[in-house]
């Protein structure tokens, strides 16, 4: 992956509090207009991150404002035979995913809006990746739950079903987006990984973690796509440095301490070629009204020289393999903040870009 410099470009985080898409896809390409992003909107229905990807799995129910996984139902075991008949069809190149894969596109409006603007541009030659996003496989298989309300990463066969849905969801997304000939970007937002090691979580292994995303990443790398795992608090950092992922992203306003404990990791992480993404834009309401561009830049600038010098190279060297992020998502902050944060990021880019 080493021929891709993204030279401090600005990416975002998946969710805006908007409801419309297209003022959604609006102001993604003012602010990320070099590596757009199709956005998951939290205050639709359907459009939380974890219902999102729900459809399309056997034993997928909803009854009330409940959705969950039911194996007991009478279809349960036909449905998840043609669930892995169609993945082993796709993932073997004979079956199109565009036709097989079963969407609702109620759940990806965002998808759709994005392809059609990026369809009506003129001029897509200032593009230069388009990022699209799954849940993670560790959030997601701890947050949907079975009939009994039973977190399905703990039924060994429904989580290997929503790892390889999440994979063909992922891949669903950068075939339809690979219209437009440009590098594909695809994060697994894993916000479940920060209580990694916790009583919560405590019977879920490395190993359980590592062979989820090893699953989704290599598949997603046999597409030619880079991988991003996003974590929006502190966690195992050796999780992401070791999944195989290209780009690891982290809140770098509040965890930078906390990230350059595994410092000799990321020099490695770094020599061979990969990523971080750098969130150094806080999207807690009370930080991001405290912070002006100035403090948050010299913020930044401490940031970049400590790093530097732990990981053995020069300041421009670390630059061309960072990307520029919020720290995570806007979707829970007012209109006025998250454009605040969008254009703090983009600023930040046109700061400290290299030519």
């Amino acid at each position: 992956m080493s021929d891709f410099f993204p030279n401090g470009l600005p990416i975002l985080i998946g969710s805006l509090p908007l409801t419309d898409h297209d003022k959604a896809v609006d102001l993604v390409l003012k602010y990320s207009p070099y590596i757009p992003n199709w956005v998951q909107l939290p205050k639709n229905k359907f459009e939380g991150m974890i219902s999102q990807f729900l459809p399309g799995m056997p034993g997928y129910r909803i009854e009330g404002d409940k959705e969950f996984i039911d194996q007991s139902s009478e279809d349960f075991l036909s449905d998840l035979t043609t669930f892995y008949e169609n993945y082993l069809s796709i993932t073997s190149g004979q079956k199109s995913i565009e036709e097989s894969f079963p969407i609702e596109k109620q759940r990806l409006l965002g998808l759709y809006h994005l392809i059609d603007r990026l369809r009506q541009l003129k001029n897509l030659d200032e593009i230069v990746a388009i990022k699209g996003q799954i849940t993670g496989p560790i959030t997601f298989a701890t947050s949907v739950k079975d009939k009994d309300g039973r977190a399905i990463f703990y039924d060994e066969q429904l989580k290997d079903m929503a790892v390889k849905h999440l994979l063909m969801s992922a891949m669903y997304q950068a075939k339809v987006l690979s219209e437009f000939n440009k590098k594909i970007i695809i994060f697994l937002d894993e916000p479940a990984l920060a209580g990694f090691g916790s009583t919560e979580f405590l019977s879920i292994s490395r190993d359980d973690v590592l062979s989820a995303f090893s699953e989704i990443i290599n598949g997603l790398h046999e597409m030619d796509v880079l991988v991003g795992v996003h974590v929006c608090a502190n966690t195992d950092w050796s999780l992401v440095i070791d999944s195989g992922a290209d780009i690891l992203n982290f809140d770098a306003y509040s965890y930078f301490d906390k990230l350059m404990l595994y410092k000799e990791n990321l020099r490695d992480f770094l020599e061979n070629g990969n990523y971080i993404a750098w969130g150094i834009v806080p999207t807690e309401a009370e930080l991001i009204e405290k912070e002006s561009f100035e403090s948050l830049c010299k913020i930044f600038d401490a940031q970049i020289k400590e790093a530097a010098e732990a990981f053995g190279c020069t300041k421009d060297k670390l630059l061309s393999q960072i990307f520029i992020t919020p720290s995570c998502g806007c979707g829970s902050l007012s209109f006025e903040l998250a454009e605040k944060v969008l254009d703090f990021n983009l600023r930040m880019y046109e700061k400290y870009r290299l030519s």
